[in-house]
C-alpha cells in the first residue's frame, strides 16, 4: 500500500507531536534552548530556597548554641531558667493563639469564598474580590493599632457577659481582664489577619472546578449547595488545605500584632478572657532582644529556631495531607 504523499498542514502536525524531526530553521534548536534555560531557571530557583533554609537553620542552631548547650545550673544563676521548660510556654502560646484563629477565620473565609466564586453576582463578586484581596496588603502593625485600641476595648462587655453565662465552660472561666487584652483578643486579631489571605485562594481554586462536573450534578437535580457539596468542596480540598497552612503559617510567625495587643507571660492556660495569658514566640523575641544579650539573646534566638522548627513541621503535614489528596483531579 503506497503511502499517501504529506502536505504542509500533514508535516506540521508530525512536528508538533514529534514523530518528526524540524528540518532547516532552527525552530527546534531555539525550542530545546529555551525548555532547557528555563527548566535550569526552575532548579537553581529550587536549590536557592532549600539553600536558604539550611543556612537558616545553621545560623539559629550556631547562634542559639550557647543556650542549648548550657547547664541548667548556669541558665538559673543568671535567671533565666532551663530552656526546655522556658521555651514550652512560649511554644504552647504560640500554637494556641493560632488555633483560635484559625477556628474563628476558617469557616468564614471559605463562606465568603464560596459566595464570591459561585453565588454572587459579577458585579458583586468582582468589587468584593478587590477588598479582600487590599485586605491581605494591610501592615500588621495597622491590626495591632486596631486591636489594642479599638477592639480590646469594645470587647470587654462582651468578655464579661461570657464570664457570667458560659463561666462553666473551662475555656470562659476565672477573672475576666478589665482591660480586654487577653489572648482571645489577639486570636481575634490574628483570624482578620489571615482571613484574606485564605479566602482569596479558596476563591481561585474554587473557581477552578471543572464545570463539567458542576453542570453534571445541577443536571441530576442537585441543588447548589448540592452540587458545591458534591462537586466543588472535593476537588477544592487540597487547595483548601494549602490555604489553611499558608494562613496558619502567617499566625505561628505574626510579631507586632501579637506584641501590641497581647499582655502575656511565661505560663500554659486555656482559658482566654484572663489577665494570665500565654506569650507567642515572636512577640517575645520582639519585647526582649533589643535590650538582650550574652547567653540571653542566645536564649532567644534558640527559641526562634523552635518556631521555625514548628512551622517546618506545620508545612510538611501539610504536605502530606495534599498528597494524599494528589491523585484526585478534574479529569477523573
Amino acid at each position: 500500500m503506497s503511502t499517501p504523499p504529506r502536505t504542509p498542514q500533514t508535516r506540521e502536525a508530525a512536528v508538533a507531536i514529534g514523530s518528526e524531526p524540524l528540518g532547516d530553521g532552527g525552530t527546534g534548536k531555539r525550542r530545546r534552548l529555551g525548555d532547557t534555560v528555563f527548566r535550569g531557571a526552575a532548579t537553581g530557583a529550587g536549590l536557592a530556597i532549600l539553600l536558604i533554609l539550611v543556612l537558616v537553620a545553621a545560623f539559629l542552631v550556631a547562634q542559639g548554641a550557647p543556650a542549648l548547650l548550657a547547664s541548667p545550673e548556669e541558665l538559673e544563676a543568671r535567671g533565666y531558667g532551663q530552656f526546655a521548660s522556658w521555651v514550652l510556654p512560649y511554644a504552647f502560646g504560640t500554637l494556641w493563639a493560632a488555633l483560635l484563629a484559625l477556628l474563628m477565620a476558617v469557616p468564614v473565609a471559605i463562606g465568603i469564598a464560596l459566595f464570591i466564586s459561585h453565588y454572587a453576582s459579577r458585579r458583586v463578586a468582582q468589587p468584593l474580590g478587590y477588598v479582600i484581596d487590599l485586605l491581605a496588603a494591610v501592615p500588621s502593625v495597622v491590626f495591632g493599632l486596631w486591636g489594642s485600641l479599638t477592639l480590646a476595648q469594645s470587647v470587654k462587655d462582651l468578655y464579661a457577659w461570657l464570664n457570667a453565662n458560659f463561666g462553666w465552660i473551662p475555656f470562659f472561666s476565672g477573672q475576666v481582664s478589665g482591660t480586654g487584652r487577653t489572648i482571645l483578643t489577639a486570636a481575634v486579631v490574628l483570624a482578620v489577619m489571615i482571613l484574606p489571605i485564605i479566602t482569596s485562594l479558596c476563591r481561585e481554586v474554587f473557581l477552578q472546578t471543572p464545570r463539567l462536573h458542576e453542570e453534571a450534578a445541577l443536571a441530576l437535580g442537585a441543588t447548589r449547595w448540592e452540587m458545591v457539596k458534591m462537586a466543588v468542596l472535593p476537588f477544592a480540598r487540597p487547595g483548601i488545605v494549602a490555604a489553611v497552612m499558608l494562613g496558619l503559617g502567617r499566625a505561628l510567625g505574626e510579631t507586632m500584632a501579637v506584641a501590641m495587643v497581647l499582655s502575656g507571660g511565661r505560663n500554659i492556660t486555656f482559658q482566654v478572657l484572663t489577665s494570665d495569658n500565654p506569650n507567642t514566640i515572636a512577640a517575645v523575641i520582639a519585647q526582649n532582644f533589643p535590650e538582650a544579650y550574652d547567653l540571653k539573646r542566645s536564649q532567644l534566638i534558640a527559641a526562634g529556631l523552635v518556631l521555625f522548627l514548628i512551622t517546618l513541621l506545620v508545612n510538611m503535614v501539610a504536605r502530606w495531607i495534599v498528597a494524599r489528596r494528589s491523585e484526585y483531579s478534574g479529569a477523573n
